[in-house]
């Protein structure tokens, strides 16, 4: 019986030692509280999870909260009381956005809190966390602002061209006529 229990030991270590290097390698840190959901449900936020860029754990708190030390999410283990689970992501937004939206859905899911970076915030700093718009959005944003002037000077240097074209155009046409 004493071998099962450092076996145990051992796997709660590698536990402990996995969540805390994920978290080591994180940005945003979610914190959900799950009360009743399948695991249909899970699987199905798990999988909108990794589609964004983003992973959720259903943890147990004690090794949490073992995980979090000497992380930017330290702060955050007064947050692990319950049912709870972790959503992460190195995109600033989309554990956020994932989490927030699911829960709207599915009311068997609440955000408790969470963390960006060691800023720790609360249910409402999460929801508006994810109302911002997504790290492609922005590029996106940031691509079209800066393809706009090249697409306005193209289109000035263009014109001349055209309006000389079409001048001499018109001088054959009055020339042949």
């Amino acid at each position: 019986m004493e071998r099962r229990r450092s076996v145990n030991r051992d796997e709660k270590a590698k536990q402990v030692d996995a969540l805390h290097q994920t978290l080591a390698d994180t940005t945003l840190m979610v914190v959900t509280r799950q009360s009743g959901l399948s695991v249909g449900e899970v699987s199905d936020l798990r999988r909108r999870m990794r589609a964004a860029g983003a992973n959720y754990k259903v943890t147990k708190n004690r090794l949490a909260k073992l995980a979090l030390k000497g992380t930017n999410f330290e702060a955050t283990a007064s947050f692990f009381v319950g049912p709870t689970a972790v959503a992460v992501s190195k995109d600033p937004i989309a554990a956020a956005k994932v989490a927030t939206a699911f829960a709207k859905q599915n009311d068997k899911l609440s955000i408790v809190g969470g963390a960006l970076g060691v800023k720790v915030l609360d249910a409402a700093g999460v929801q508006a966390l994810a109302a911002l718009p997504s790290l492609d959005e922005l590029r996106a944003k940031l691509l079209g602002l800066l393809m706009a002037p090249a697409t306005k000077i193209a289109g000035v240097l263009q014109a001349p061209a055209g309006q000389l074209a079409r001048v001499l155009k018109a001088k054959a046409e009055k020339s042949a006529a």
